[in-house]
């Protein structure tokens, strides 16, 4: 097994998969977004069906975090698949003025269509990729994640 990278190098390496991350997800948003027509939802409205789908319902609030979105532009998303019949409110015990947020059927048949698309799509991209590498992959984008979460929570308690 290789040793860890010294500060210095890993902050490079890092930067190089910073690099890497923009465009791809600007292109995956850009193929999505083409999809609306088909998918019948915006990213947004996508991404609120999705974790919903994963992690049952949820408030705004917590949506909004979960995604490192403004709770305003997550509550416009909700509205939006409200609207369109793939989420309903229902009152959360926990909060008075916080509704739970939930799947209706038609959002739960919607959101897997749109998995089952997208995994198709996914099939397409090919290449020699083992389960290993991609379990590598998360881990780093993970590790990534939750440093950069660290340094946030730092940055905003002022040291």
């Amino acid at each position: 097994m290789e040793n860890a990278l010294p500060p210095d190098q890993l902050a490079a390496r890092l930067a190089e998969v910073y690099v890497e991350i923009g465009p791809l997800y600007r292109k995956v948003a850009r193929i999505v977004e083409r999809s609306q027509p088909v998918m019948g939802m915006s990213v947004g409205v996508r991404a609120v069906l999705e974790q919903l789908s994963r992690l049952g319902e949820r408030t705004v609030p917590q949506l909004a975090r979960a995604q490192d979105l403004s709770r305003q532009f997550a509550q416009r998303m909700v509205n939006d698949a409200k609207e369109a019949g793939f989420v309903e409110l229902a009152p959360n015990p926990a909060h008075r003025r916080s509704s739970l947020v939930r799947l209706t059927q038609a959002g739960r048949t919607a959101i897997d269509s749109v998995t089952e698309r997208e995994r198709e799509l996914m099939s397409r991209v090919g290449g020699s990729l083992t389960g290993a590498e991609l379990d590598a992959t998360l881990r780093v984008l993970r590790h990534m994640l939750a440093g950069l979460e660290a340094v946030e929570k730092e940055q905003l308690s002022g040291d």
